[in-house]
């Protein structure tokens, strides 16, 4: 009697299961006319006409995923409640109109899945979900992401593109690194003169290509002509921040051998290189100067990610089992409005980006910090579901820890580094990031080290202020004063 009770509660369930709503999705010959393999997402919003065009984590939005292999054009997948998804499966969603795009991720090197040159996906599409449960909606991909314009270099902006044997042969492809390189007016009208190189890194999602068609010279760094170079670090998982990784492949060793001797064979440098970015590029310009502290000559990390691992926003992975809830069971932030006012929760971050599953920010940080999964994709930091802590995952991110690197090699590094770093702040930053800094600070305090550490009024965004920049700028021109009184009694 038990097994028959069983067998007609598991025919129930196959039943509801099956009524379910669907999509089937496709894409036209027209558009791509060989077979697929890769990922397949969904995205729905009642409120944005693109919805692909969605923050991720930052909006909460329905988002859905499959995997599929080898699916011919015309050929029709269905994406029902097996798919990952958030918030709830499809079938459970909050009744009403909504827009939606599906794109077909080929995953060929662009970072954001929305935006890759490549992908497929169909204009936005608005339908109605109603309590008709065997209603099945069918969207075919009918356009291509097309490729980015060529860069439209100026007289005062170049793209240099240098071919990296390291990533090229750490992915099996061929592989560059990239940037567009501003040149100062005196360029021209001084033939002769030979300048320091100021790496700016921009922060994740930002892209060199802002800078095609510019004619407007480098900006001075306090007084101090420069050539700036704009390095935007975007991969296929992400923010490169130009760091040696299990996943995106050895970028900063890239980036040290092979693009920056080409860059200063191919312009008139001097040999100071400088570093300052914000944000992700804050912590990559941080990276770089305590890994290569002979390669660059000081670093202004502005609001960097998190650069001490105790304190992850405010998650300590080293001893919080959770990256959802705290030990009182309330919610982590991953965002907010001026520092307090909750915008966004570790949770629903973690839970979207498990379905759009790379080149958004947490996967970001995977990308680089974790080991490399069986599926081929990075380690998660944590259940994607639970938000348990995975401690594998965090024993390898702890080489990424730039606090616990400084404090377990300071001895090593300090001849090196002391004095050549500044980092700044808002106290109000939206992401949290303040409290890492104020960790390091601590620490670098106990070990006696000349860092510098600013705070500010603002947040990650209105903290950028003139003074705040003239304080970065001034600092980076002092390193690049004590850079020339250093050269020239080595000439001597």
């Amino acid at each position: 009697m038990k097994k028959i009770h069983l067998t007609l509660l598991l025919s129930c369930l196959f039943a509801l299961s099956s009524y379910g709503q669907q999509f089937k999705a496709s894409y036209e010959p027209s558009v791509y006319d060989k077979p697929f393999t890769g990922h397949v997402v969904v995205y729905m919003s009642k409120d944005n006409k693109e919805p692909k065009n969605g923050m991720v984590g930052l909006e909460s939005f329905p988002v859905f995923s499959v995997a599929v292999k080898n699916i011919k054009a015309g050929e029709t997948i269905t994406i029902d409640d097996k798919a990952k998804s958030y918030p709830i499966v499809l079938s459970d969603i909050e009744r009403g109109d909504y827009y939606v795009q599906i794109v077909w991720d080929r995953n060929l090197g662009g970072r954001s899945i929305a935006e890759s040159p490549g992908n497929l996906f169909n204009p936005s599409e608005k339908i109605t979900i109603t309590k008709d449960t065997k209603e099945i909606f069918s969207v075919a991909a009918t356009q291509m992401i097309p490729e980015l314009p060529d860069f439209k270099e100026t007289e005062f902006v170049k793209e240099l593109k240098v071919p990296s044997a390291l990533l090229s042969k750490f992915h099996g492809k061929s592989m560059m690194v990239d940037a567009a390189v501003i040149l100062p007016k005196e360029y021209y009208t001084e033939p002769e003169r030979t300048f320091p190189i100021l790496f700016t890194i921009s922060g994740y999602g930002g892209d060199y290509h802002r800078y095609s068609g510019n004619d407007m010279p480098s900006a001075e760094m306090d007084s101090i002509p420069v050539i700036q170079v704009y390095l935007d670090g975007n991969c296929s998982l992400g923010h490169s921040v130009y760091a040696n990784s299990d996943n995106n492949g050895p970028w900063g060793d890239a980036l040290t051998t092979e693009f920056i001797p080409l860059l200063e064979k191919n312009f008139r440098a001097n040999g100071a290189r400088l570093l300052t970015g914000h944000s992700s590029g804050g912590w990559t310009v941080l990276w770089l100067q305590t890994q290569y502290p002979k390669v660059f000559d000081g670093c202004w990390s502005s609001a960097p990610d998190p650069v001490d691992f105790r304190a992850f926003q405010r998650v300590n992975l080293y001893e919080d089992k959770n990256m959802f809830y705290d030990t009182d069971g309330s919610r982590f932030l991953v965002a907010t409005i001026g520092g307090f006012i909750p915008w966004g929760t570790m949770k629903q971050v973690y839970e979207m980006e498990h379905v759009v599953y790379r080149g958004e920010q947490m996967n970001s940080f995977d990308a680089v910090f974790s080991q490399k999964g069986t599926d081929g994709l990075p380690k998660g930091i944590c259940n994607a579901k639970t938000g348990v802590i995975n401690p594998d995952v965090v024993s390898h991110w702890k080489k990424y820890d730039i606090s616990l690197n400084l404090k377990n090699d300071w001895d090593a590094l300090k001849s090196e580094l002391n004095g050549k770093v500044r980092i700044s702040i808002g106290n109000q930053d939206n992401f949290l990031l303040n409290y890492a800094v104020m960790s390091l600070e601590k620490q670098m305090k106990e070990l006696n080290s000349t860092f510098q550490f600013a705070y500010y009024p603002g947040d990650h965004f209105t903290v950028w202020t003139p003074e705040y920049e003239k304080a970065g700028m001034q600092f980076l021109k002092q390193k690049y004063a004590a850079w020339l009184a250093k050269s020239s009694g080595e000439k001597n």
